[in-house]
C-alpha cells in the first residue's frame, strides 16, 4: 500500500483501480483462511507453517515478475490464500505455550511480527520503490518470507504434534458468538484500512508532504500499532469484549478527525499514530475468539485473518468509491468512521446477547479465567465419589490447562 503510487503508473491504471491489488489479496486471505486450515487439521503444526511461508514466498515472487493487472491480480490473491491460515495456526502455537489466563499476552507477540513489518517494513518498501522498484520490494518481501521458513525449521521447540480431526473444527461455526465476533472485525476494521490504503497520496497531494517524507508517515503509523499491540493484552486477558468496544471507539474518533488532521504534517502525524493503534483490535478479537470457540479453535483462529481481510477489501473499496466521485484523498476518513460506527453496533449487539444469557444464568462461553463449579451430588452410602459438596474445576479448562505448550 505504501508505494500504491507507483505501481499504478508501472501497471498504468488508475490509483483506485490499482487499490483492487490489495483487494485481491484480502479475497484470497478470506478464500484461504477456513479452506486450508479445515483441510489440514490432521498435519502437524510446524509442518505446516513451514508449508505455509513456502507457499506466500513463491507467490510474492510470483507478484514481483506481473506484467499486467490481470498476473498481478491472480498473484496477490494466490499471495493472500496462506495468510489467515498461517497467523491463525502460529497464534495458537504461540498461546498454547503459555496457558490460558496469558493467551493475549502470547498472541500479541504474534501479532507483534505484523507490528515490526509495518513499522520497519513499510517505510523500507516505500523507500525502495523510490530508490529501485516497486519490484524490489516484491522481491525482498518473498526473500524474508523464505529465511523465517528456514529459520522455523531449526527453531528448537517441544515435539509437533498431529492436530485434530478436519470437520471436528467445524462446530465452532454453530456457536453465535463467534459469527458475531468475526463480524465486528470484518466491518469495524474496514475503516483503518480506508485510511491506509490512500495514505501515501493523502500526505503528497493534501498534507503536502515531500516523497521523501511519506516513509517516515508509514513509520509513524507502525509506531502506533506497535503501543497499540503492547498496551492491549494488559487488557484483553482480562475483559476482551469490552476492550474491543474501547479500541472500536478509539478508532471512529481517530478516523472521523482525519480530514482535519490531514492539512497539518504534525496534526496528521498524531492522528495516524492514533488510527495505527486500532490495529490492536486484532489482538483482543483473537483473543476473544479463543473464549467463545471451545475446543475447536483453529479455525476461529484463521477466520479471524479472514475477517479483517474482508475489512481490508471493504476499506479501500469505499475508499476508492468516494474518490472517484470526486470527494477527495480526505473522505477516506468519514467513510473509515462510519465503518468503525457499524462495527461498533455490532459490538453492542454482542455485549447484550451475552448480558441477557448472563442474566438467565447461562453459559455465555465466556468471563476468561472463570471456572464454573460443579457442585457433585451426595452419594449413596458406601459408594465411591468425591464426596458431599466437593467443587470440581470445568473440564474445559481441565482440556485447555492440558494443551499449553503443544507445538
Amino acid at each position: 500500500m505504501s508505494f500504491l503510487p507507483q505501481l499504478a503508473r508501472d501497471m498504468q491504471v488508475s490509483e483506485p483501480r490499482a487499490g483492487q491489488f490489495v483487494s485481491a489479496y484480502a479475497l484470497g486471505v478470506v478464500v484461504g483462511a477456513p479452506s486450508i486450515t479445515v483441510l489440514s487439521a490432521a498435519l502437524p503444526r510446524r509442518g505446516l507453517l513451514v508449508a505455509l511461508l513456502g507457499w506466500f514466498a513463491i507467490s510474492t515472487c510470483l507478484g514481483a515478475m506481473a506484467a499486467g493487472h490481470g498476473q498481478m491480480m491472480a498473484a496477490r490473491f494466490a499471495a493472500g490464500l496462506p495468510h489467515g491460515a498461517y497467523l491463525g495456526a502460529a497464534a495458537l502455537a504461540a498461546a498454547a505455550q503459555v496457558g490460558p489466563r496469558r493467551r493475549a499476552w502470547a498472541v500479541s507477540r504474534v501479532f507483534l511480527g505484523l507490528t515490526i513489518a509495518t513499522l520497519v517494513g513499510v517505510p523500507l518498501a516505500s523507500w525502495l520503490s523510490q530508490a529501485l522498484s516497486w519490484r524490489s520490494a516484491f522481491l525482498v518481501v518473498s526473500g524474508l518470507a523464505t529465511v523465517s521458513a528456514l529459520l522455523l525449521v531449526l527453531a528448537p521447540g517441544s515435539p509437533d504434534p498431529a492436530g485434530g480431526r478436519p470437520w471436528g473444527e467445524l462446530r465452532a461455526l454453530a456457536k453465535a458468538q463467534v459469527w458475531l465476533t468475526l463480524a465486528i472485525g470484518a466491518i469495524g476494521f474496514g475503516g483503518m484500512f480506508a485510511v491506509y490504503a490512500f495514505l501515501a497520496s493523502t500526505l503528497t497531494d493534501v498534507t503536502r508532504l515531500e516523497p521523501h517524507l511519506v516513509p517516515v508517515m508509514f513509520g509513524v503509523f507502525g509506531l502506533g500499532l506497535t503501543v497499540g499491540n503492547i498496551v492491549a493484552p494488559s487488557f484483553a486477558d482480562r475483559a476482551p469484549l469490552p476492550s474491543a468496544g474501547a479500541v472500536l471507539l478509539w478508532s471512529l474518533i481517530a478516523l472521523a478527525i482525519f480530514p482535519l488532521a490531514a492539512r497539518s504534517p504534525v496534526w496528521v502525524g498524531i492522528d495516524v499514530f492514533l488510527i495505527g493503534g486500532s490495529q490492536a483490535l486484532g489482538v483482543v478479537l483473537q483473543t476473544r475468539l479463543m473464549e467463545v470457540s471451545g475446543d475447536a479453535q483453529a479455525l476461529p483462529a484463521a477466520l479471524n485473518h479472514s475477517a479483517f481481510n474482508i475489512a481490508n477489501a471493504i476499506g479501500p473499496a469505499a475508499g476508492g468509491v468516494a474518490i472517484s466521485h470526486g470527494l477527495g484523498w480526505t473522505a477516506t476518513g468519514p467513510v473509515g468512521a462510519a465503518l468503525a460506527a457499524c462495527g461498533l453496533l455490532v459490538w453492542l449487539f454482542s455485549t447484550g446477547l451475552e448480558h441477557r444469557r448472563s442474566g438467565r444464568g447461562g453459559s455465555t462461553g465466556g468471563t476468561r479465567g472463570t471456572r464454573v463449579p460443579r457442585t457433585m451430588p451426595t452419594p449413596t452410602p458406601g459408594a465411591p465419589g468425591p464426596g458431599p459438596g466437593r467443587i470440581e474445576p470445568a473440564s474445559a479448562d481441565r482440556r485447555e490447562n492440558g494443551r499449553a505448550g503443544r507445538f
